[in-house]
Parts: structure tokens; C-alpha cells; sequence
């Protein structure tokens, strides 16, 4: 075994599995990465292995589905490449004379001419994974297509709609068609979206979209088209691209033979992480961009695919070698986030799948005892024996932030926080508004949205219809002028405004005028003077006004960052911070809190322990979602991701009885549920199994499955009987 001193440093630290895929070569590699095998250092040090053995940063395009992912990753490459570069630095060269690895010690390096080692040394430079084109697929391709649109008749000054807009802009042509007006029940402007992005990030038609995930809405399919038409008529009128147009419009450019060779000539090397959760897009762009595969790392994990409803699917990982022949698969198996015992139960649960690519996780990790696996009378004293698991656990010296409770859907959780509230223990739920959704952002986003494409009708409506006698038609009136006009703001001049308006609409003239001035100035002084305009009405439109100024000083301060105002723009609309002050309510004086989430919120994510409740048939898999074999896997898939999140204790629960709710209300009328199908009496032995209404019951408690105080009970009984006398 070579000595710890003589390993070459990229290598440090990595298991074998892992440095295969580090130092992998040039032809195609798909990196499957079961749950906690680390991803994330694999995909770390094999950028930086590029970068050191002498691929310019500017030439490597990480892609991922997280602004914050990409950012973490090239954080990490940075330090390891300052520890690189505070090391004596030898090569190693192969029989083509080509630079391998940089090894510490000399008698590692082979022969390396002088200038080959200085000119691969010298991207160790501090800040040479800044370089990097690191982000999301839509970031990317936002940015791609500043460069690269004009050549294929694309506006350069196109604008970005973020989902609620995209809505928005839908639900004007859904009412100028007349389609919310129909004597049948029409499908909202949410799930008009919904359904219109399935199909673009699908390719498949309207009518199969609606038959296999929107059947109620099966019988709009000829309104729907129209509908889809008018909203693609009015983006291209608008210079305006949704979320999902910045994938399509990539994927074009990439088909386009002039266009497509200036964004393939940028790249020597494209790396992909959480490749499970792409769609159909974006498989075409990354065949697009390496159509022989060469320079392509694939990273993921099928059994993690979990995003159908987003149009992800899991054929492009298991169809990754066929895309790209001669691809080389690698395999991460040691995982390093949980016990043994754990994942025997992951192993057994995710080998039922009908299809995926075999791999069977381990770990060095000891110790650990079995998980639990607890049948419950109902829903409450699920709820009641789970917080009890829980404040056991904190005393035994897990933290309340070191615990997790997981289920299907959202509703899951409500008895439980009544239980967590009856008991005094804090807890934080993922998920809520996005900071971007926010009224008052919108609004603030709207007047520099407006300034920098004059032809975005939805900015120009939005803010139009802050001024009071001002309504949509009006608005859009106004808007129509400003843009047979050529998006001159001064034609406004000329308009005839209401009487409730026209002490705003100078002020609003004089704001324009500023905002797209010849020389224009910074973009903190341009929000500072939306806000001076906007604020006045802010007070009047909207409650808890103080919290929601702070929320739009937060921007001003943030814009300080960018260099223009579109840069902000794009950001705001593919990244927004999460949240918003108005929306966080009384501060939580606590140092430790639970944390609840659903299980497509967890994913990514690790506890100490971990609490999967409602583990019914019905609810995983959920009653929705078993149409077909696909999304019982699907399912299944869904159930694997989270039992991996747990590091050291997991625990799964099934209540036996669940209560029917009429109009919010419980009632007496409930029905039994089966534990669910991904648990089969073959699994079992896996699991430490315990019936929670067995507990030593409290004192003096009357709940279904404990014991009721027998004088009560004859008293009662003796009441009823003199009824009868």
C-alpha cells in the first residue's frame, strides 16, 4: 500500500471507487451514486482534477439543479486547489505525454518536460474555479443565450418570467379567449401551466399529458391548444421566455449548425449532476452539446428519480450507455451517511424495483440496532407516540434539529403539529412562499422589468394597476400605445388618464425617463427610486407594510452585487432568496426546533434520526400516483429516498384506522388501511416490530386504545340505562 505521503493529492481521501471516477479519461462516464456514497467529493475533486492536469476553467460547464449546489461545489474546488498549490507539485505523465495527476512527492512524477508542468500548474492560481460555467441548466442557458440568441433572430434583451408570471400571462390569454367563461368547469391558470410545461419537457402530446396525469381535464384538450398557442404568440410579441423556453430555445440553438458549433467549441468538458432528475430537454442538450459523449461525466442515482409530475424521467440515466456508446459505468457504493442496519431495510426496499441499475450499498460504519417499525390504531396515536420517540431521543442527547419527521404530502402532518403545539416543542416545516411570489417583490421587479423590455406586458400591467381607477383593460390600453410607440415612455403623455391616477402619472413618467436614461446609473440608485415612488403606495395596498419595506431595502442592498439591471433581473427570476420577512411571523426564541418535511423536500438531505409516518397503502404509494407500473416504482423510488435520509435511527409508521373528514370536520366513519406494499413480510426481518397501542398506557388517559377509568365507565353506563326506567 502506498504511503499516505506518496498519494497522489487529488487523490487523498477518496475510496477506489471514487478515484476511478476522478481520474477517469475523456470518454463518456456515468457515475452512479447510491444515497450517501459522496457525490458531491467525487464530483468536487474530479473538476478540480481536470483543472490541475490542465483544462482551463473557462472551458468545463458543471450543471445543476441548484444555483447553491454549483456555488458549494466550486467553493470546494477552490480549497482544494489552495491546498494544492501550497504543495511542491510533481507530474505524472502517461505513454502520450500527456499530464495525468500532480503527485507530492518526486519519486512519484514520471518524466514531464519543464514547461508541460509549468503551463498545467499554473490554473492553481487563487480563483481559477471562478471560471468555471458552474449553475443550473436555466442559468446556463440564460446566459448562453444572451450570447448566442441574436444569431438565431432571438431579442437580446429578452426578459424572464418567473412561474407565477408565466401564469399570469396565460390567464390573460385564457380570459381574452373567452375560456373562463365557458358553461363547463375550465382548468385554473396554475394547472394550464402545469399541464403546458409537462408537454414542452415531455414532447408528448396534449391529449397524453391530460389522459395519464390531468384526466379531468381530458375533454379540453382542442381549448388547451388554442390557449397554448395565444400564450407562445404573446411571449414572442412580449420578448418574453418562461422557464421552460429557456431549455427549448437552448436545445434549438444547439440544432442550429452555426449557432450549435459557437456553443460546443466553448466547452472541453461537461459535467451533470442529479442526471436522474432531468427530462427529456435536457438529455437532447447535453447530446447537443457532446454528441459523441467525449468530455461528458454523468452523475446520479435511479433509484432517487422522483420527479415525474416535473417531467423527469428515469429513462435517461438507465438509457445513458445507449445514448453515449462506450460509456464506462461507475459504481459508488460505500456509503458513509448510515448505519449497516439501515441499509440492509434500503437495500431490500429499493431491490423490489422492476427496473433500475443494481448496486447494493455498505458501509464501515458499526453498531446501530435495528429500525423500528411501529403499527398504530389511527392517526392520533401515531402523532402522540412519534413525539414521544422524539423527546426520548432529545434526552438521550439528539437535538431536536438532529431529527426529522418525512411523509408523502404536505396534509400529512396536521395532527401531528397539534400534537407538537400541545406539547410546547418548536418545529419548522419546509416549504412556503418563495420570496419572488411575494406581492411587494413582484411589484418592486415589475417597474425595472418594464424599464428594461417596454414590450412586457405582464410588468407593464402589473404595476399599471397599482395606480387607483386604473383596472386591467385600462392597462392594457396603456400598454398597447407604449408599445406601437416603440417602447418611447413619453407617449404616455398623451394618454387620457383617470382623475384617481393623475396625481402618480408625472411622477411615473419622470421614474421611466430615469430608469432608461442614455447614461444609466447604478442599479441600488434605480431601486432606490422605484422605492421612493412605490413605497406610498405599498401602504396603502398591503398590510404589515414596515416588514415588507425591509424586504425591498434587502433588494437594494443586493443589487449592488450586479453590474446591470438585467443581470439582477435574470438572477431574481432563476435564483430568489427563499423568503420574505412579512411571511417568517414571531421570531422562534428557541436554540432547537424539529424539523417536518415532506419527502421530496428532504431529498439531499441527512438527520440523526429520521420519523417516515403513514406508511398505509394509500398514502405511499399514494391513492394518486398508482395508475401504472411506472409510478409504482416511481413510489417506491420515493419511499427509498426517505429511508436514506436517516444517518443512525429510523423509524416507520403504520396507522391501522384512518377518520373520514366531512367539510373539515372528523366524524365518526373511518376505514383500515394496509401497511404499505413496500414493506412485504419478506423485509420484515429487517425491522425491530412493535405495536405502539401496546405502550403502558398514561395515567388517567381516556384515547382510543387505553384503558378508560372503570367508575366512569359504570356511571355512564348506569346513566344510560335509567333512560330506559
Amino acid at each position: 500500500m502506498t504511503e499516505p505521503s506518496r498519494q497522489p493529492m487529488i487523490l487523498d481521501g477518496l475510496n477506489a471507487q471514487q478515484r476511478a471516477a476522478v481520474i477517469h479519461g475523456e470518454g463518456p462516464v456515468l457515475i452512479i451514486a447510491g444515497a450517501g456514497t459522496g457525490k458531491t467529493r467525487t464530483l468536487v475533486h474530479r473538476v478540480a482534477h481536470l483543472i490541475a492536469r490542465g483544462v482551463p476553467p473557462a472551458r468545463i460547464l458543471l450543471l445543476t439543479f441548484t444555483r447553491r449546489a454549483a456555488a458549494e461545489m466550486l467553493r470546494r474546488v477552490e480549497s482544494l486547489l489552495q491546498t494544492l498549490s501550497a504543495v511542491p507539485a510533481y507530474a505524472t505523465v502517461n505513454p502520450k505525454g500527456q499530464l495525468d495527476l500532480l503527485v507530492a512527492d518526486r519519486e512519484e512524477a514520471r518524466v514531464a518536460p519543464a514547461a508541460t508542468l509549468e503551463s498545467h500548474v499554473r490554473p492553481l492560481t487563487p480563483g481559477a474555479q471562478r471560471l468555471v460555467w458552474g449553475g443550473t441548466f436555466h442559468a446556463m442557458a440564460a446566459r448562453l443565450l444572451r450570447i448566442h440568441g441574436p444569431s438565431a433572430g432571438l431579442d437580446p434583451d429578452f426578459t424572464i418570467l418567473d412561474r407565477s408570471d408565466s401564469e399570469d400571462l396565460l390567464d390573460v390569454a385564457r380570459t381574452e379567449l373567452g375560456l373562463t367563461k365557458t358553461r363547463k368547469r375550465f382548468p385554473r391558470k396554475g394547472t394550464c401551466l402545469a399541464i403546458y410545461s409537462h408537454c414542452v419537457n415531455s414532447g408528448r402530446p396534449v391529449e397524453e399529458v391530460l389522459e395519464r396525469h390531468f384526466p379531468w381535464c381530458r375533454d379540453e384538450a382542442s381549448a388547451l391548444k388554442e390557449l397554448f398557442r395565444a400564450y407562445g404568440q404573446r411571449k414572442e410579441q412580449g420578448a418574453i421566455l418562461d422557464y421552460d423556453d429557456l431549455l427549448l430555445f437552448w436545445r434549438g440553438l444547439l440544432a442550429d449548425p452555426l449557432a450549435g458549433a459557437g456553443i460546443r467549441e466553448r466547452f472541453d468538458h461537461v459535467l451533470v449532476d442529479e442526471y436522474q432528475d432531468t427530462n427529456r430537454v435536457q438529455a437532447d442538450i447535453l447530446r447537443g452539446l457532446r454528441p459523441d459523449g467525449q468530455g461528458l461525466t454523468a452523475v446520479g442515482d435511479d433509484a432517487q428519480s422522483i420527479y415525474a409530475f416535473r417531467a423527469a424521467t428515469i429513462r435517461n440515466i438507465l438509457d445513458f450507455p445507449s445514448h453515449f456508446p462506450g460509456t464506462e459505468m461507475i459504481k459508488l457504493e460505500q456509503n458513509y451517511r448510515s448505519t449497516q442496519a439501515i441499509l440492509n431495510v434500503t437495500n431490500a426496499v429499493i431491490g423490489q424495483a422492476c427496473e433500475r441499475l443494481p448496486k447494493d450499498l455498505w458501509t464501515e460504519r458499526v453498531g446501530g440496532g435495528r429500525p423500528g417499525l411501529f403499527t398504530c390504531q389511527d392517526e392520533t396515536q401515531q402523532a402522540e407516540y412519534v413525539v414521544d420517540r422524539i423527546l426520548q431521543r432529545r434526552e438521550e442527547g439528539i437535538s431536536l434539529m438532529r431529527q426529522a419527521v418525512l411523509y408523502r404530502a404536505s396534509h400529512h402532518s396536521i395532527l401531528l403539529e397539534g400534537e407538537l403545539s400541545r406539547r410546547n416543542i418548536p418545529y419548522v416545516k419546509y416549504g412556503g412562499l418563495k420570496f419572488i411570489e411575494s406581492a411587494h417583490v413582484k411589484d418592486l421587479l415589475a417597474f425595472l422589468r418594464l424599464a428594461q423590455n417596454p414590450r412586457d406586458v405582464v410588468a407593464g400591467s402589473r404595476l399599471l394597476t397599482l395606480l387607483p381607477g386604473i383596472g386591467p383593460v385600462r392597462a392594457r390600453q396603456l400598454m398597447d400605445q407604449l408599445i406601437d410607440a416603440g417602447g418611447r415612455f413619453a407617449v404616455w403623455s398623451e394618454a387620457v388618464i383617470p382623475a384617481a391616477a393623475q396625481p402618480l402619472w408625472s411622477p411615473l413618467q419622470r421614474l421611466f425617463a430615469r430608469l432608461t436614461a442614455g447614461k444609466p446609473i447604478d442599479v441600488p440608485a434605480q431601486i432606490r427610486l422605484v422605492r421612493e415612488f412605490y413605497e406610498p403606495i405599498l401602504q396603502q395596498r398591503y398590510d404589515h407594510a414596515g416588514p415588507r419595506q425591509r424586504d425591498l431595502e434587502q433588494i437594494e442592498q443586493l443589487a449592488s452585487r450586479f453590474p446591470d439591471r438585467q443581470t439582477l433581473l435574470t438572477q431574481m427570476a432563476l435564483d430568489p432568496p427563499e423568503s420574505t420577512e412579512d411571511e417568517a411571523g414571531p421570531p422562534l426564541l428557541d436554540e432547537d426546533y424539529l424539523i417536518l418535511s415532506t419527502i421530496h423536500s428532504a431529498k439531499g438531505l441527512e438527520w440523526d434520526a429520521v420519523y417516515v409516518i403513514h406508511a398505509a397503502d394509500g398514502n405511499i404509494p399514494s391513492d394518486m400516483a398508482t395508475g401504472n407500473q411506472e409510478e409504482i416504482d416511481e413510489e417506491l423510488r420515493l419511499f427509498y429516498v426517505a429511508l436514506t435520509r436517516a444517518k443512525d435511527c429510523l423509524d416507520v409508521y403504520h396507522p391501522q384506522r384512518y377518520y373520514h373528514a366531512a367539510r373539515g370536520a372528523f366524524s365518526d366513519r373511518h376505514s383500515y388501511a394496509q401497511r404499505t406494499r413496500f414493506l412485504p413480510k419478506a423485509i420484515l426481518h429487517h425491522f425491530h416490530i412493535a405495536d405502539a397501542s401496546a405502550r403502558q398506557s398514561d395515567a388517567g388517559a381516556t384515547h382510543e386504545g387505553r384503558s378508560a377509568n372503570p367508575a366512569t365507565s359504570r356511571l355512564i353506563r348506569s346513566q344510560i340505562q335509567e333512560l330506559w326506567s
